[in-house]
């Protein structure tokens, strides 16, 4: 099964042509170069959230103002989500015109400069309604440059590597998902552990914030030693680029667009429902300590580490789609014992109930860039991939608020939660078990 090719668009017979094999040692430096940048991409974005619940409500917004409770809600729970399919249409165009090592460059940076603008913010207290107002402005500059950045970091890592290498390559990006995690968690506890609650509320938040700054200069060192995508290079001397390659990859490749966005939802969607549904279900209902839910999450995302690493050696053994499949049937298997463990409010079992949850869904997560870059020609492919996978993230933004009001319908039993982890990875299931039959590069990597 195949979609019908645009006369600008690579056939499928001749994009062998485009192809160029670097060494393993060059190949491993592009794929950790997008790691940098990929890592500073979820710290920033994982950072907004945990301030979210610790810092803006305080030094931002105020109950007594209407106006600035809204913005509140609509900064912390909406604008940045909805800005990342701008994001993807933007830097997605510019990738497959002007190059991936561009687009690459140019998101890091702003994603870092917005974060550390955010932490140079005054506070309502100092500026009044202006100081929300201009903190939903970076929020939403922010998840303009997270909707380019993953699409861009991962096609320039999968496009260099060896055919038989691509699997594995692509999920080291992914690993910045957890280090951000990590990163960002870790950063606000460190600090409220070391200051006073006085000196934590006047500045010490700002200091997680302004540590992108180092963060971003190392990404941008190591981004510009980077090379431009041997294949995209290829394609722009050969004049086939696409003229409007978002347009084009919509009338073309809209079913592979959704097919991506599903592949890639248990991936997304399912860990904020383990992550940021469980925190505050767990605090709200279970009364489980949030130091100890803190913990969970930064425990979780060090071991997802290592099933990233093992999920993307899988994926280059047995095929990338076949990961997301049987990841995806771990997954739904696993949901009801995960939750039942978080059940229970002992801080072991809360734990490792986040960690099974949380490993489950990282094998899908691990190989969902090679299947996505498989889906789209080489003309059109950072814009299909940053389609595919904002319109996932936009839904996955909704999950912890659909888990919400479920539960909330159930009289705050658990189990609609783990039915609603159960309906996500099935989609994942049933998306990556018809990735191979879209896919516009037949590979041994993906089937």
């Amino acid at each position: 099964m195949s979609t019908p090719q645009h006369a600008g668009t690579i056939p499928l017979e001749d994009e062998g042509e485009f192809s160029t094999t670097l060494s393993a040692k060059e190949a491993r430096k592009v794929t950790f170069g997008a790691l940098i940048g990929t890592a500073l991409e979820w710290y920033d974005f994982f950072l907004f959230n945990t301030a979210a619940a610790l810092v803006f409500n305080v030094q931002f917004f105020t109950n007594d103002d209407a106006v600035a409770a809204t913005l509140s809600s609509f900064a912390t729970l909406a604008v940045g989500f909805l800005a990342r399919p701008l994001g993807g249409m933007i830097f997605g165009s510019l990738g497959d015109k002007v190059g991936r090592r561009a687009v690459m460059l140019i998101t890091v940076t702003g994603i870092g400069a917005a974060t550390a603008l955010i932490g140079l913010l005054p506070t309502y207290a100092s500026i009044g309604v202006v100081a929300p107002i201009m903190l939903v402005i970076l929020r939403f500059c922010q998840g303009i440059f997270v909707g380019g950045e993953w699409s861009g970091a991962m096609t320039i890592a999968i496009e260099n590597a060896p055919p038989e290498s691509k699997a594995k390559l692509s999920a080291i990006p992914q690993i910045g998902s957890p280090i951000g995690t990590i990163l960002a968690s870790g950063g606000f506890f460190l600090v409220s552990a070391l200051a006073s609650q006085d000196s934590f509320d006047s500045f010490g938040w700002r200091i997680p914030f302004l540590a992108a700054i180092p963060l971003l200069l190392l990404a941008v060192v190591m981004r510009r030693r980077l090379d431009e995508s041997p294949a995209f290079l290829r394609v722009k001397e050969s004049g086939r680029q696409e003229s409007t390659p978002l347009r084009t990859v919509w009338r073309t490749s809209w079913l592979q667009i959704l097919v991506g966005a599903g592949a890639a939802f248990l991936g997304v969607g399912g860990f904020y429902l383990i992550t940021t549904f469980v925190v505050s279900y767990g605090k709200q209902q279970l009364g489980i300590s949030p130091n100890l839910l803190l913990f969970g999450s930064i425990f979780a995302a060090a071991v997802e580490i290592l099933v990233l690493i093992t999920g993307g050696n899988l994926g280059s053994r047995f095929g990338a789609s076949k990961v997301i499949v049987w990841g995806g049937i771990a997954s739904a298997i696993l949901a009801f014992p995960a939750f039942l463990l978080i059940q229970t409010a002992q801080p072991i079992l809360v734990v490792l109930g986040m960690t099974l949850g949380v490993a489950a869904l990282s094998y899908p997560y691990a190989t969902s860039g090679a299947v996505l870059s498989a889906l789209f020609p080489l003309t059109t492919r950072l814009s299909g991939m940053a389609m595919a996978q904002n319109l996932s993230g936009v839904a996955a933004g909704f999950v912890p608020l659909i888990a919400t009001a479920v539960v909330a319908a159930a009289d705050n039993a658990w189990w609609p939660a783990a039915l609603l982890l159960v309906l996500v990875s099935l989609i994942s299931v049933v998306c990556g078990a018809c990735a191979p039959r879209l896919s516009q590069k037949i590979t041994g990597y993906l089937h």
